[in-house]
């Protein structure tokens, strides 16, 4: 086995600037590929028509030829329009370019960028969306049909252009292969705001009309490809640097779990095309992702539909091409040089004019494969899979498909049969060459090719590669060789045995897929133990056991592995714990029999959580934890989560619904420093502060600050800290900003004890009285009519949550639920009673009690007034003091609402006693229930909260350019 035919090995520039020809998206490794221009030339697509193929300058990957346009067209590189009556094309990615840009092109074609791509990390595509004015990032066509996004940087992608995404999303946390402290920019082409303004030259670089210029999905700057190449490669996270929770200041070892999983986020129920759904539409163009032009079927043409690889044969995936149709002896030829399948040949018939293309030039452009057509040929369908052989299966069903779908190409039906289903070969190869990339070494090259022969093995590459990467004194049975599979989706490693036959192994790969083959790498790593460790979250538990005990319920439940398995952490009071798993299987297993399992009848909930190295985040990282509760505010929870993944890291963004604030507690439980943004309702906000409260003693940072998203209907507490009555679609950058330029105020937080067993002498309900228990208040306590509201708007949106989807409708159903209650009266004054620092308080005539730490109170009326009075101090948030105001009906609440009245005061204080002598609706901070009779007990908790308020300011709307 010999070095490769390359004068040295590729100059690898991670440790310097990155260039623009990286993948769109992620910084390269080193040179760009190569330009085919050959003489031949191709069908276009969209508002072009095909002309004579020019040769041009050498660009990463791309096969430009010129063609003559036939409608307003835009540059891909400057996004300026392209005058005149020409431009050229890239047969492959459907770049267009003016001519004298051709020489700047730096983006690297589709076919060649997953070979540029630094550390492949997978993509965490969510549900399909309409998502207007954005642009694939593999075929560059507009997304004028539901699309896919990445949940996590800003991907959008066909769902028939998936399989044929790089596998750049941003890398968010150490996971032991590539793991370095400097972190670069990470760029992504296109989709950037209409008014975006290059960093470097000034001038405007985003477009609305094609997919060009590149934005770091880190720090936010935004510039032209040409103009990157200006900016050191370092990125320093922008202006939310010390919000942000540092990649390297992550870890998480997720060898057995999908990128979904370890950022927490819901896995869409529809599978999507190319990735095991047999019903999915299986027919793609050969412009990828898109119906061939009408105008292109035309009797000299002929449509092909062709499979990559035994795989796709077998999920029924085919790309469709058109190639010119041939008449006569020059007709598709069918020979059979092989045994196991018979080839089609292309033959001129005579003509003196030369077809567009070669269909296995067209075909290996269909999936984007960077190769030469000679290598390569078609076959057709094995003859067991048209006679619907039982072996078959599947593959029958498939071929079925196949019928099924011939009248969706561009010709008439009659023209489309199985036997024009055909497959891409690889020739027989008896040598290859191997690229071998250094994984984690930190050497000078991006990575050495070499000759492989039958007789290579993974053994004799790794001897080979260590002189080529200067490591030659160190000892080979240190090194493996890892092949990596680069999904889109997944990432796969596969650690390769010693005496592996690596030209064999090439070989089944490409019989496999020839896509699949363009997307593995094999990397030469060391090989050190990794010691397998995974922190699994489980909730749902029992509240009030001890660590034994939750060790025990779990080992029924799950059955637990005593020698692997290891309670780490217990939270009693929450029902909850953290397990240490010492296996990757065992923590795989584990997960998944978690989320299917029950323990007194109430379902578990597993989450895969991150370690945070706190010893290496930076002096002034103080990173912010947000919690999101997707169901609060018209449900705009859900956008929420997406936009605040891509704006900070994925792995400080929890969503409520799923463990609630606890997993993110104990993620940050050993940081020195953080603050936490709370973006749902007054409940929520009233929930995360409770958690704080219980888990106070477990954080490094005892008292961290909290700043509110208003998500909710009424947002009394987001009113008062001046984060406004609800969010309407600020730009999330912009609040960010704003949280962190914040200032900290203190508030009261009050401990209510509602003990039902005193009642007057009821003996015979004692059983059915619920048992004391304690919840916390921060904005206020509501007894009797507005309670009563309060519960019947709960118990509605119980039954039909899905028609409260938005702020106003909400309102609307407390107006109409108050209208109901207006000639209601129960004359709460004689069934209550009040004391006050242990004095008995005579109430007046009044049908509803509350008790106000803020000052707003039922979406941001002032209860108490503005007016002085010698009898009260005045109200403060902090003073320790609750106010105690009565209304008298639904009409006196409704004036207080207008501003035209104020509640009756009746007392102030910092310890109440109210006794309740019947059943009676109670809200604390629009959280309704019905108390029994009983006692309920009013006085301050420990230490005060430490709230931020925002600073006066006017927030930017969605849509304009950021200030990175």
């Amino acid at each position: 086995m010999a070095a490769a035919a390359e004068p040295r090995p590729r100059a690898w520039l991670g440790g310097g600037s990155p260039r623009t020809s990286s993948p769109a998206s992620s910084p390269d490794l080193g040179g760009g590929g190569r330009a085919r221009l050959g003489p031949r030339s191709g069908p276009g697509s969209g508002p072009e028509r095909a002309g004579a193929r020019t040769p041009g300058p050498t660009a990463p990957g791309h096969t430009f030829r010129r063609v003559t346009l036939t409608k307003p067209t835009y540059c891909h590189l400057c996004s300026d329009f392209i005058w005149g009556l020409a431009g050229f094309l890239c047969d492959v990615c459907n770049f267009m370019s003016h001519e004298k840009c051709l020489k700047l092109v730096k983006t690297p074609c589709t076919s060649v960028a997953p070979s540029l791509v630094r550390v492949p990390v997978a993509h965490c595509f969510g549900p399909r969306g309409v998502y207007k004015r954005k642009f694939c990032a593999v075929c560059r066509k507009s997304l004028e049909v539901p699309a896919l996004r990445c949940e996590v940087c800003e991907l959008h992608v066909h769902p028939d252009c998936v399989p044929f995404a790089c596998s750049d999303c941003r890398q968010c946390h150490q996971d032991g292969h590539r793991d370095h402290d400097m972190h670069y920019h990470h760029w992504r082409e296109g989709n950037l705001p209409s008014g975006a303004r290059c960093e470097v030259c000034r001038r405007t670089c985003g477009s609305s009309d094609v997919l060009a210029g590149l934005r770091c999905e880190w720090c936010g700057v935004q510039v032209h490809a040409v103009c990157s190449a200006a900016l050191a490669p370092e990125c320093w996270f922008g202006r939310l640097r010390t919000m942000v929770l540092p990649p390297a200041c992550v870890r998480l070892l997720s060898r057995n779990f999908s990128k979904m999983h370890c950022f927490r986020i819901s896995e869409s129920a529809v599978p999507e095309p190319g990735e095991g759904d047999p019903a999915a539409d299986r027919s793609a163009p050969a412009c990828p992702g898109r119906e061939v032009p009408p105008q292109e079927s035309r009797p000299d043409k002929q449509t092909l539909r062709i499979f990559d690889g035994s795989d796709a044969v077998r999920r029924g995936h085919f790309r469709v091409i058109s190639v010119p149709r041939q008449a006569g002896s020059g007709e598709v030829l069918v020979s059979a040089p092989h045994p196991r399948a018979a080839a089609v040949v292309a033959a001129p018939a005579g003509s003196s004019s030369t077809p567009d293309r070669t269909p296995q030039e067209a075909a290996l452009r269909a999936y984007y494969i960077p190769e030469d057509p000679g290598d390569f040929e078609l076959q057709a369908l094995p003859a067991a899979l048209r006679a619907g052989d039982p072996a078959a299966g599947a593959l029958a069903q498939s071929d079925g498909a196949l019928e099924e779908e011939g009248s969706r190409g561009p010709g008439p039906p009659e023209s489309v049969s199985v036997a024009e289903a055909l497959i891409i070969r690889a020739l027989p190869r008896t040598q290859d060459v191997l690229k071998v990339y250094p994984a984690w070494l930190k050497v000078g090259v991006a990575y050495v090719s070499l000759r492989l022969t039958e007789d290579s093995t993974a053994r004799t590459v790794v001897l080979e590669a260590l002189p080529l990467l200067g490591r030659q004194a160190e000892s080979p049975e240190s090194f493996q060789l890892v092949e990596v599979l680069m999904g889109s989706r997944q990432v796969q490693r596969t650690v390769l045995a010693d005496e592996e036959l690596l030209l064999n192994r090439l070989r089944d790969i490409r019989q496999t897929s020839l896509r699949q083959m363009s997307q593995t790498r094999f990397y030469l790593a060391e090989s050190r133990p990794v010691a397998p460790r995974v922190s699994l979250f489980i909730g749902g538990l029992p509240a009030g056991l001890s660590l034994q005990e939750y060790s025990s319920l779990l080992d029924e439940a799950v059955a637990t592995k005593a020698g692997l398995v290891s309670v780490s952490h217990v939270y009693a009071s929450q029902g909850a714990a953290v397990l240490d798993v010492a296996c990757f299987e065992e923590a795989e297993r584990l997960y998944m029999l978690v989320k299917d399992t029950a323990v007194h009848s109430r379902p578990l909930t597993a989450l895969v959580l991150p370690d945070v190295l706190h010893t290496k985040l930076p002096p002034d990282c103080c990173p912010l934890l947000v919690f999101v509760n997707p169901k609060s505010g018209g449900l705009k929870g859900r956008d929420l989560l997406c936009s605040f993944r891509k704006l900070l890291n994925p792995h400080q963004v929890f969503e409520l619904t799923n463990g609630g604030p606890l997993p993110g507690l104990h993620v940050f439980s050993q940081v020195p420093r953080f603050r936490v943004l709370v973006c749902g309702g007054d409940g929520t906000v009233g929930w995360v502060l409770s958690a704080l409260e219980e888990t106070r003693h477990h954080l490094a940072c005892p008292e961290p600050s909290v700043a509110i998203l208003p998500l909710g209907t009424g947002n009394d507490l987001g009113r008062v800290l001046r984060w406004g009555a609800g969010y309407s679609g600020e730009d999330l950058f912009s609040v960010l900003v704003s949280v962190d330029e914040a200032d900290t105020v203190l508030v009261d937080r009050w401990t209510i004890l509602l003990d039902a067993h005193q009642a007057n002498g009821a003996e015979n309900s004692m059983a059915d009285l619920e048992p004391p228990k304690i919840v916390q208040m921060s904005n206020y306590c509501g007894i009797g009519i507005d309670a009563e509201l309060s519960l019947d708007f709960h118990q509605a949106r119980e039954e039909e949550p899905s028609k409260f989807t938005s702020r106003f409708h909400n309102k609307g159903v407390y107006v109409r639920v108050g209208l109901q209650k207006m000639s209601h009266s129960r004359s709460l004054h004689r069934e209550i009673q009040l004391q006050v620092e242990q004095q008995q308080v005579e109430l007046p005539s009044i049908e509803g009690l509350i008790f106000i730490n803020i000052p707003s109170w039922g979406s941001g009326a002032d209860l108490w007034g503005p007016d002085g009075d010698s009898r009260f101090e005045k109200p403060r948030m902090d003073d320790g003091l609750l106010e105690v105001v009565g209304v008298t009906g639904v009409m006196h609440m409704g004036q207080v609402q207008g501003g035209l009245r104020s509640g009756i005061r009746i007392a102030q204080g910092a310890y109440f006693r109210v006794t309740l002598l019947k059943a009676t609706p109670v809200q604390v901070d629009g959280e309704p229930w019905v108390q029994a009779p009983g006692h309920m007990i009013i006085s301050a908790v420990g230490p005060k909260v430490h709230m931020l308020r925002k600073a006066k300011q006017k927030p930017k709307k969605a849509g304009t350019p950021k200030d990175a």
